[in-house]
């Protein structure tokens, strides 16, 4: 799309958010502009955030969380096993695929050991400073709909973008959070790979950007939202940046392969996911898929406060073992 049609977007957007102020819509209001930051030009963020920030100063409580009332967490309805899920058992971690642990390492053996040597570590101990992980604790999802409830953000709808069934929708983050993540709701729905903290900065200010993002050889920094109830599994498949992947919530089951695999991984037929395997990682068709058995692999469940290093162009599979919220940065 011409970048001239995102602009008319953009100031269609906020010309139409005045309008909704002055009915008295600002919920509405708020949608438009988050739409313009989603849809329209970057060159508006800057101005177009500043009139998401004075219209939500003018939001009560309740409309700012999505709440209908002050109900106590303790008497909202909690969230039961989907029967659906039942089938993803937490699984057993083979020691000898074990991927490596280590605490914080310093940026010269970071760089020397696993950037410039491409293997995979999990670091411990770099995120406790992170106020996402205290005193402003993305655990509580009551905190989360106070910050951004109102906010717009997209989401996909389906077991896996792979799935005939998938689907993206835009929806309120307390929508999201009330329908999918407390909720009990057949579908799983996914923020995934979103841009989250450029469209709601309150919410940039609760994580930390860890020190070795800045050995990076330029300034190309890709931060990552992936938010989701247990079961949210994103198929194998490789990138080609650094990717950090920290672990603010819940529990994650990861496998990885290295790139000289690729064959034994399948990978889709055609341009769009050339870089995603056919295989069902944990349920392999042996007989479709022969040689898949034969890749060796590395594993392991990242629990929160760690993060998990990943090269480029190494395949990865994720599967939540719980409601999840992780932070990826990409750098090349």
């Amino acid at each position: 799309m011409p970048i001239i049609w995102r602009e008319l977007y953009s100031e269609a957007a906020q010309i139409k958010s005045i309008c909704l102020v002055v009915e008295g819509q600002s919920l509405e209001a708020l949608t438009a502009l988050d739409l313009a930051l989603l849809m329209g030009s970057p060159s508006f963020e800057t101005e177009i955030n500043r009139m998401i920030e004075k219209v939500a100063s003018t939001l009560s409580r309740n409309e700012i969380s999505g709440n209908k009332n002050d109900e106590e967490p303790s008497k909202k309805k909690q969230k039961t096993e989907n029967p659906k899920l039942s089938y993803l058992d937490r699984p057993q971690v083979n020691e000898k695929f074990q991927i490596p642990r280590i605490k914080a390492p310093t940026l010269a053996d970071f760089c020397k050991y696993y950037m410039k040597g491409e293997k995979p570590v999990i670091i411990t101990n770099g995120m406790v400073h992170w106020p996402a992980m205290g005193e402003r604790s993305w655990k509580n999802m009551d905190y989360l709909k106070k910050c951004a409830g109102y906010r717009t953000v997209p989401i996909e709808v389906g077991s896996t973008y792979l799935a005939p069934d998938w689907s993206q929708k835009l929806v309120s983050l307390s929508s999201f959070i009330d329908d999918y993540v407390s909720g009990n709701n057949d579908s799983i729905g996914y923020l995934a790979q979103t841009q989250l903290f450029d469209q709601i900065p309150e919410l940039r200010k609760d994580i930390g950007t860890p020190s070795y993002c800045g050995l990076s050889e330029n300034d190309n920094l890709i931060i990552n939202a992936w938010f989701g109830p247990k079961g949210t599994v994103s198929p194998a498949h490789h990138d080609p940046y650094h990717n950090l992947l920290a672990q603010v919530v819940g529990e994650k089951y990861i496998r990885l392969y290295h790139p000289k695999y690729s064959d034994n991984l399948y990978p889709h037929n055609g341009r769009m996911l050339s870089n995603t395997s056919q295989v069902d990682i944990e349920h392999p068709d042996k007989e479709n898929f022969p040689l898949f058995s034969e890749a060796p692999y590395e594993e392991c469940i990242l629990g929160e406060g760690e993060m998990l290093y990943i090269p480029p162009k190494w395949w990865h599979y994720v599967r939540s073992l719980s409601v999840s919220f992780s932070v990826s940065f990409w750098w090349s």
